[in-house]
């Protein structure tokens, strides 16, 4: 694609009219059709200098640097479709656009498109903007000033020739507000509420504050003005309380006088009434209009539903990435037109959970702040989100007064339990909210049905950090702020121990790695306050029961948390053997890190402890643990004696869980010493066990490790096949239950085989991505394994390999993954 014009642009934007009729009407041909039509437009646009910015079905959008050149390319387009059966509307629009990565920002295009959106097949629309740069002898025919379903102020249009057509599709009988700029994304919104808008009598749209209901709402009746031929008609709420006034408000904006279910009557016209959460006893006169008045249709707005019978729900979720980004880009634009995106914005708008209040708010900033030194402040986005917009209603001048705006509404059982729920982070279970918090099933749904609480697709609960902060604000401003908080991290302790992850003490039923994913940021959450509140011994006992995710997700994390729990004041009354389980899972966390050495000194003072204890299993799994440290350092005899010892002892367990799971680790760890003995066969064999027992006693992490052993057995063999099977398995495992280092080392070992195969382009891919995985974060396993790798991969080297190396370092570790496993 050319390079796209800056400076000044002229838009041009097509559109066939009747597109789907003509689908129908000339069936097969229709592609033939399209295809010519296409040609014709690129013709014309080329001939121009026009640049194809977006295709999409049977729309253009193209650029060109002069005004002149547009207006050229659509006369000559039309005039070559004249004699055929398409029949092309056009707009054109003249401004200043930013050119970013991604095209073009700013209202100009939004503008371009609805002038288009607004003429009919043949006819070609211009701005003023366009105009003025045009001679007298353009032929333009002034069509007047007219609003755009866009909202914003009337424009003056004007048509290229003198051809007659139906009026233009703009505003009329509406007091639809004017906006002072564009819906930014909302595309599938506007497309699933306007079905359910034609569907029923009564639409309600429901979000949190500054979700943006209102601006969707505006825009969903201005789309929908050509089916009301009586009228469209907002009626703002925001400012009333008492409910029996809304009749009146309803009335005063349809000009009723009298009955107003008579002034109605059979007319086809759309009420949207704006904020109705105020004022919810005065859902039986919404009622009574839907009920007396057949042809009518309402579309409400409010942070909760009417609860009518005849009522559908449509919940405004927060604006996607990349619509959220936009709309940051083209508010920041409007107080800065030099202003150019960078990556913060990204992260400023996940920051600010994509809510359209919260980004415009903090886009007004940039007046004074660039993105990275505002991404800096929204540590605390409360205060720094606020308006000096006179003409913004009070509840949207700060994020804060929209939050509230619903608090207030609450009763008080929904403000104690809204509080209390801002101790939890990222989602939680009902049974968390009932446990921790006290809340009842009536009293959560409330708060869920009033936009405060949302509920997410996997039947979990959450707050948008921006009402979290708010409701911790009021939390930490209460009495009961250390109870809530108490009972926050005594539960999640609970539920960590139920994950069955501290591998020195297992229990039946296997590890569930899924409970600790879900429940890791409210695990940290606990964590921090078990610091900070110096409740050590609680802190210590939760971050061992999560061992294996450190193991798996993060062993770093681990680190830190053990580094500060241990070395904390307080730390010394800790009992003996909560000190022990303690140090051996800070040494598990060292170990898959790579650093062996702080591995050893912590499990030795691990298996000390449990000595003085006289607990034969946790000497077990230390002398077990001790052994791959000699076997790490090339001792393979006191490796051995180390193993068998662990092993002798847990062959003596009455417990089947914790017999089966030492039993899987020593014969791995065998498996490893005949290995580097020379005798891999019977390497393979209790490899093989190893894997088969964790399988069996539900240990995922080892089992998929035991996999990706034998898989690299395997290719030593030269048995490929088979060593693919075990490395796809392998993989699926780590990925199951996000092993960092058993996803690195699977994509690894697939990457192997394919080199095996001959498959260059293949192995240089998946090669290219992980390599270098354990740069940012080292993983010591993979550091192990990688230099046999390479050795294989090295085999596939050339001029093919060379270049998809150099692609696979751009995948992620997600992309490379998926990849290895198709």
């Amino acid at each position: 694609m050319r390079e796209l014009p800056g400076g000044t642009v002229t838009f041009l934007f097509t559109d066939i009219e009747g597109s789907t009729r003509l689908l129908h009407e000339l069936g097969e041909r229709y592609a033939e059709v399209l295809a010519e039509h296409r040609r014709v437009l690129r013709d014309a646009f080329g001939r121009h200098g026009g640049v194809e910015v977006d295709t999409q079905g049977d729309a253009f959008f193209v650029a060109f640097e002069r005004a002149s050149g547009a207006v050229a390319a659509a006369q000559d387009a039309q005039t070559a479709l004249a004699a055929g059966p398409v029949r092309v509307r056009m707009g054109l629009h003249t401004g200043e656009p930013v050119v970013t990565g991604e095209g073009y920002v700013g209202v100009d295009v939004h503008r371009a498109a609805r002038i288009m959106s607004a003429g009919h097949g043949g006819q070609v629309l211009l701005s003023e903007t366009t105009r003025r740069l045009l001679d007298s002898s353009a032929g333009l025919r002034d069509l007047g000033e007219h609003r755009l379903k866009d909202l914003a102020a009337p424009q003056h249009l004007y048509q290229l020739g003198d051809g007659e057509f139906p009026p233009l599709r703009t505003l009329h009988r509406t007091n639809l507000p004017i906006q002072p700029t564009p819906l930014v994304g909302r595309e599938r919104e506007l497309e699933e509420a306007g079905a359910l808008l034609r569907s029923c009598r009564l639409l309600t749209l429901t979000g949190a504050g500054g979700s943006g209901k209102t601006r969707l709402a505006l825009q969903l009746a201005a789309e929908a003005v050509d089916e009301f031929p009586d009228g469209v008609y907002w009626v703002p709420l925001q400012a009333l309380r008492d409910p029996a006034l809304v009749e009146r408000a309803i009335a005063a904006s349809l000009d009723a006088e009298g009955d107003l279910l008579q002034h109605v009557g059979d007319k086809r016209l759309l009420v949207l009434l704006d904020n109705f959460e105020q004022v919810m006893e005065a859902a039986a006169t919404v009622s009574a209009l839907v009920v007396g008045t057949p042809n009518s249709r309402v579309l409400v707005t409010s942070r909760e539903p009417l609860h009518l019978d005849p009522e559908r729900r449509y919940p405004v979720e927060p604006l996607p990435e990349a619509d959220a980004a936009t709309l940051f880009a083209e508010r920041a634009q409007a107080v800065d037109p030099t202003f150019k995106p960078t990556a913060a914005v990204t992260e400023i708008c996940r920051r600010l959970d994509g809510l359209p209040l919260a980004i415009e708010l903090a886009a007004a900033r940039v007046a004074l702040l660039d993105p990275d030194e505002l991404l800096a402040r929204l540590e605390q986005r409360l205060p720094l989100l606020t308006s000096r917009s006179r003409d913004a209603p009070a509840r949207q001048q700060t994020l804060r007064a929209a939050i509230e705006w619903s608090y207030d509404l609450l009763d008080p059982s929904e403000q104690e339990l809204f509080r209390r729920l801002a101790v939890f982070r990222g989602s939680f279970s009902l049974e968390a909210a009932e446990t921790v918090c006290g809340g009842d099933l009536d009293t959560v749904e409330s708060l869920v049905v009033k936009s405060l609480v949302r509920r997410w697709g996997s039947g979990r609960l959450g707050l948008l950090d921006t009402i979290r902060e708010y409701a911790l604000e009021h939390l930490d401003q209460s009495p009961e702020a250390q109870d809530v908080r108490q009972r926050h991290a005594e539960f999640f302790l609970l539920v960590a121990e139920s994950a069955n992850l501290n591998s020195g003490k297992l229990s039946a039923g296997g590890q569930r790695h899924d409970l600790a994913i879900a429940e890791q940021d409210n695990v940290r959450g606990a964590l921090s306050w078990a610091l900070s509140s110096r409740s050590i011994r609680l802190g210590i006992q939760l971050a061992t029961a999560m061992e294996s995710f450190w193991v798996t997700h993060d062993p770093h994390e681990g680190i830190r948390w053990f580094s500060a729990l241990l070395e904390a004041p307080g730390q010394a009354a800790v009992p003996p053997d909560v000190r022990a389980h303690a140090l051996r899972s800070w040494g598990s966390s060292a170990d898959i890190s790579g650093d062996h050495e702080a591995a050893g000194r912590l499990w030795e003072q691990s298996l000390a402890l449990f000595d003085g204890l006289g607990d034969d299993q946790g000497r077990a799994v230390l002398l077990h643990r001790l052994g791959i440290i000699a076997l790490r350092r090339g001792d393979l005899g006191r490796a051995r004696e180390l193993v068998e010892a662990s092993q002798e002892i847990h062959e003596r367990d009455d417990d089947w869980w914790g017999k089966t799971w030492g039993l899987a680790q020593t014969t791995g760890t065998l498996g490893s010493i005949a290995r580097d003995t020379g005798d891999e066969p019977l390497a393979r064999d209790l490899t093989g066990q190893s894997a088969a027992m964790a399988r069996a006693a539900g240990i995922p992490w080892w089992e998929g490790g035991a996999l990706a052993e034998l898989a690299q057995l395997l290719l030593n063999a030269g048995q490929v096949d088979d060593a693919e099977t075990r490395a796809r398995e392998s993989l699926v495992l780590a990925e199951q239950i996000r092993d960092r280092a058993g996803r690195v080392f699977g994509v690894g070992l697939l990457a192997c085989v394919a080199a095996a195969r001959g498959n260059a382009r293949r192995a240089a891919l998946l090669w290219g991505a992980i390599e270098d995985e354990d740069a940012g974060a080292p993983l010591g396993g993979w550091r192990r394994h990688r230099a046999a790798c390479a050795e294989r991969i090295v085999k596939a080297a050339g001029p093919e390999f060379d270049c998809g190396r150099t692609e696979g370092r751009e995948l992620t570790l997600d992309d490379a993954v998926a990849l290895a496993l198709q």
